[in-house]
């Protein structure tokens, strides 16, 4: 029997750098992505005005920027604050 959650919200396997604040950012990142979808298709239909999917498109966006900075996503590690290497 197929569980509802995992048709309507499916996820892909990951094949990145196996580490664990790279799994919780693609976690986070698919999850964004079927929101997002899910908000196109209510805007193209006409189930929400395009004012309001904007909105909810800008929103999910700050989240998704804030996972990736809280998770340190895209960051040198060994770089100190003026950028060099320590």
């Amino acid at each position: 029997m197929v569980n509802k959650d995992d048709f309507l919200y499916p996820r892909g396997r990951y094949y990145g750098q196996v580490k664990p604040e790279n799994l919780v950012f693609n976690a986070n990142l698919q999850e964004f992505a079927q929101k997002i979808s899910y908000i196109c298709n209510l805007e193209t239909a006409g189930k929400i005005p395009p004012e309001q999917a904007y909105d909810q498109i800008k929103e999910l966006w700050k989240n998704i920027k804030r996972s990736k900075k809280q998770l340190g996503i895209g960051e040198d590690p060994f770089k100190n604050d003026q950028g060099n290497s320590q």
